[in-house]
């Protein structure tokens, strides 16, 4: 298996880790996805615990125990794992340096940087693989977790997100230059808009944070500025609209079949 620039493989490039104990349940209950195993807290009991080990086995999801600092620790949320977990399969979901050194690496990606709001992040994930996005990059550092806030944004897309991951924004960005990824940022002050510009169709979209745009360290390695024209005072949207505007402004051109040739 191929290693990021940190050298790490981590579960959660093949999982999406789901915690407490109803989000849990509603996993294990639904058909459409595939429970690896959940893990339950030392000394957590209760109702609703023993209706999660019923569930899991009928399912024959593997369940384990473990103390509560570890299943906080694994959860990555220390006030509302409510001592249980599960690891669900995600089938799209890969290392982006897998991605890259398959046979048919991505055309179009967005790559998420410094978004934070679980909102937000589950509603792009929702918007961009409805879009046909090719991948987003969705690193372990800097932006929210993929945890039962963003799938409920999602509407549960999450599961099934083509998602790429490595550690920072930074990193994915810099792997994907090397691959010959032109990268394009999105800034409300771009002179360019997203309409008028020439676009290859194997492209990188950038997305910055809810309040300070594109990072520094980012934006090193952006070869264009794109801006979203706005009207009546405005100046600037939400991340996930802009994210509506950039993904279907993609969709109109596959449609139109309005590619620059590169």
């Amino acid at each position: 298996m191929l290693r990021g620039v940190d050298g790490q493989v981590s579960p959660k490039d093949r999982f999406v880790t789901v915690f407490g104990r109803k989000p849990v349940l509603e996993a294990l209950g639904d058909p459409r996805l595939v429970v690896d195993k959940v893990v339950v807290a030392q000394g957590a009991g209760g109702e609703s615990v023993r209706e999660i080990l019923a569930a899991a086995a009928r399912r024959g999801v593997a369940v384990s125990r473990a103390s509560a600092h570890r299943v906080k620790v694994l959860a990555g949320n220390g006030k509302q794992d409510q001592g249980v977990l599960a690891d669900v399969v995600a089938p799209r979901m890969r290392r982006l340096a897998d991605a890259l050194g398959s046979g048919a690496p991505p055309g179009r990606v967005v790559v998420l940087d410094g978004i934070t709001t679980p909102a937000n992040v589950g509603m792009i994930l929702r918007t961009a693989t409805a879009a046909g996005v090719d991948g987003i990059v969705v690193p372990r550092r800097g932006v929210a977790s993929i945890d039962p806030l963003v799938i409920k944004a999602s509407a549960g897309v999450a599961f099934h997100a083509p998602v790429l991951r490595c550690a920072t924004a930074a990193e994915g960005v810099a792997e994907l230059r090397s691959a010959g990824y032109p990268v394009y940022g999105l800034a409300a002050g771009a002179r360019v808009s997203i309409f008028d510009a020439e676009l290859p169709r194997r492209a990188v979209f950038v997305l910055g944070g809810e309040s300070a745009g594109v990072s520094e360290e980012v934006g090193r390695h952006v070869t264009g500025w794109l801006s979203i024209p706005l009207a009546g005072g405005v100046e600037s949207l939400n991340v996930s609209s802009a994210a509506a505007v950039l993904c279907f402004e993609l969709v109109r051109r596959d449609h139109l079949n309005e590619w620059s040739v590169t």
